[in-house]
């Protein structure tokens, strides 16, 4: 029972280690998953989750509490749908794809070692790829040129909780590829 309770004790201890603040050099690589589409829908379509992946690194200390870091972002998103009517049948499908640069604000006033909350902005540019085909043969398109892309400019807020040093959850509002973003945070 003895070796037991040592035991519980000394992983009790490991387990419970704190994560340092986000400060300049801290590096973060999350990947998430999307929830409410910022991109079109399309009733009755079926579609793939939204999809992220985000790289900063903590670059500027401005005084005050917190760190500005910069970073990069790709995210995914696509929709197919098919139609049917008389002998005559189609599919469409959408992929989009959005890679940015991102910066963002960490503050680091709240004395909350395990909590990175942050604010930034990211200038992006929002690829879309789609294609049609048909069974009759003359509807086959692909790649359609530039329609839907875009470049754009988004606001966002987030928050990551570390369960250990180097091992985060997080949730993030704003424009990607979701409105809200949820997923896991890999500090080195």
């Amino acid at each position: 029972m003895k070796k037991l309770l040592l035991l519980m004790a000394v992983t009790g201890m490991v387990l419970s280690v704190h994560a340092q603040e986000f400060v300049k050099g801290t590096n973060i690589v999350s990947a998430g998953i999307g929830l409410g589409s910022s991109i079109l829908s399309y009733s009755g379509a079926s579609q793939t989750p939204a999809l992220s992946l985000q790289y900063e690194r903590g670059v500027w200390d401005i005084g005050g509490p917190g760190v500005v870091s910069l970073g990069g972002y790709i995210g995914y998103k696509g929709y197919s749908y098919s139609g049917k009517g008389g002998s005559y049948s189609y599919d469409q499908k959408w992929h989009y794809t959005v890679v940015g640069i991102r910066s963002a604000y960490h503050y680091n006033g709240l004395n909350a070692d395990k909590l990175d909350v942050y604010g930034g902005a990211m200038l992006s540019y929002n690829h879309l790829s789609y294609s049609y085909s048909d069974n009759n043969g003359t509807g086959n398109v692909s790649g359609a040129g530039s329609y839907g892309s875009a470049v754009g400019l988004s606001l966002y807020v987030g928050g990551r909780y570390f369960f250990t040093d180097n091992i985060a959850v997080l949730v993030e509002l704003g424009y990607g590829v979701a409105y809200l973003n949820v997923g896991i945070a890999i500090k080195f």
